[in-house]
């Protein structure tokens, strides 16, 4: 299998603060991974690190074959790989399509584009001209990952996608990520509801004090979803 995204030993830092200990993982094309832990365990870090908001100290990064050395916010966009940040980051003063193209400025070519967008999430069409900020939250989710996909990537980040929304969108979600992956994007789901993990991950990561402790496959019943909760129990 051809490796999306590697991540070698890494040690990340906020200014002295040592947030990732030795931590390796790996997401393969076409891949469907959960990376799961309780509140502060660093996974967001590890989003961070390869965006280089937080300072790699130790170890490598690999997009594919390419090797980041110092990154930066634009190079993993570049190599494919976007993210779908915690907390949506939604442009304020632009609609919901110019957020939309925002995605599409790296200019990358394939599959995705606005009609495209339009077709997995309706409500964005009825809502095109609509400030961004204006939407609800699960739409504003929804709007997160069209924008990523806009730039059609091999691997999306999903970091905390379902936080702070209703069931019945969760649920939705949970429809379109696995619509996404099946078209043949590789997702890296951070997450602590197990439930969605369950319905969409095929592999999980757990991590603690800044380091991957375990992994194993996900299956879809209730014993792999107690053993998954296991790893987040706060």
């Amino acid at each position: 299998m051809t490796a999306l995204l590697t991540l070698d030993n890494i040690n990340a830092f906020y200014g002295s603060a040592h947030i990732l200990h030795g931590l390796s993982l790996s997401v393969n094309a076409g891949e469907r991974v959960a990376l799961i832990g309780r509140n502060g365990v660093g996974k967001t870090t590890v989003v961070n690190t390869i965006l280089g908001l937080a300072a790699l100290k130790g170890g490598q990064i690999h997009l594919g074959k390419h090797a980041l050395h110092k990154p930066r916010p634009y190079m993993a966009a570049q190599h494919g790989v976007v993210v779908v940040p915690q907390g949506r980051r939604i442009v304020a003063n632009l609609s919901v399509e110019e957020n939309l193209q925002l995605g599409a400025a790296v200019g990358r070519k394939g599959h995705w584009n606005v009609p495209e967008i339009y077709k997995l999430f309706p409500i964005l069409q009825e809502r095109a001209h609509t400030p961004g900020t204006a939407l609800s939250g699960g739409q504003q989710q929804m709007l997160a990952v069209g924008r990523a996909l806009m730039a059609n990537p091999s691997l999306i980040l999903l970091d905390e996608p379902t936080e702070g929304l209703a069931p019945v969108i969760v649920d939705q979600l949970a429809r379109i990520f696995n619509q996404v992956a099946g078209q043949g994007t590789a997702l890296l789901l951070i997450e602590q509801n197990m439930s969605l993990v369950v319905r969409v991950a095929e592999r999980y990561c757990a991590m603690a004090k800044g380091s991957v402790v375990a992994q194993g496959r996900v299956e879809n019943t209730r014993e792999s979803l107690k053993d998954l909760e296991t790893h987040v129990m706060v």
